[in-house]
């Protein structure tokens, strides 16, 4: 490998090592990221609870069995917001 191909490639690692610096994800856009994962989470899960304890007061006599039912389909929902959203890369 003579000089000016050594140089080049020095150059070009350079580059790219000034590139992935400036890149890198800031405090805020890491908590942003956290914040909208946890939001994508919880919100299905809250969502099944009231509803299901809402079907709940409905039925005579007390029941859990649509809260436990919904908070379960919550459950589900919300990992596969999660997966969906950090499958498409968004960090």
């Amino acid at each position: 490998m003579d000089d000016d191909e050594l140089r080049k490639s020095v150059e070009r690692q350079v580059k790219r090592m000034q590139r992935a610096e400036k890149e890198r994800p800031t405090l805020l856009a890491q908590s942003i990221f956290m914040g909208t994962l946890s939001l994508l989470f919880v919100l299905p899960v809250i969502v099944g609870v009231y509803l299901g304890n809402w079907l709940d007061s409905r039925v005579e006599g007390y029941s859990i069995h649509w809260t436990v039912g919904l908070l379960v389909v919550g459950l589900v929902i919300g990992i596969v917001n999660v997966y969906l959203y950090i499958k498409g890369d968004h960090l």
